[in-house]
Order: structure tokens, then sequence, then C-alpha cells
């Protein structure tokens, strides 16, 4: 079994949302053993935290820029 936890240090926002979506989908087919069921839980809180911290911070630059650079986005008032 491989340390899923130390591969998400250089996981992507999008290959960590794809990843939970396949989590989700074998969550809902129901095939799962209730050890796989608790597994695909914990990886998916983990995943859910790492997306979460990973649009908070996207979100924040964001702010930085409008409050920087990005001010008017359309045409300038003469």
């Amino acid at each position: 079994m491989s340390k899923s936890s130390k591969t998400q240090h250089t996981q992507t926002f999008e290959s960590a949302v794809a990843e939970l979506e396949s989590i989700v989908t074998s969550m809902e087919a129901g095939q799962l053993s209730l050890e796989e069921s608790l597994a695909s839980y914990k990886r998916g809180a983990e995943l859910l935290k790492f997306c979460q911290a990973t649009l908070q911070e996207a979100q924040q630059q964001v702010k930085l820029l409008e409050n920087g650079v990005l001010k008017t986005f359309g045409p300038t008032e003469q």
C-alpha cells in the first residue's frame, strides 16, 4: 500500500479534484468494503482539505492583485 499523503505535496488542484471525484463515484457505487470505505473517506477528507487550502491561497492572491494592480477592468474614465 502506498503512502498517498506523501504524494499530496506535489499534487495539483486539478489532480486532487479528479481523485476526489473518483473516490465519490466508487463510494456511491456501494461496492467497497467497510475498510475500503473508511480509507476512501479519510483520503477524501485529506483531498478536500488540500483543495480548500489551495482555493483559499488563490483567493488571497486575487485580493492582493485587485488591491495593487487590477483596479479597473472597463474603459478608463476621462
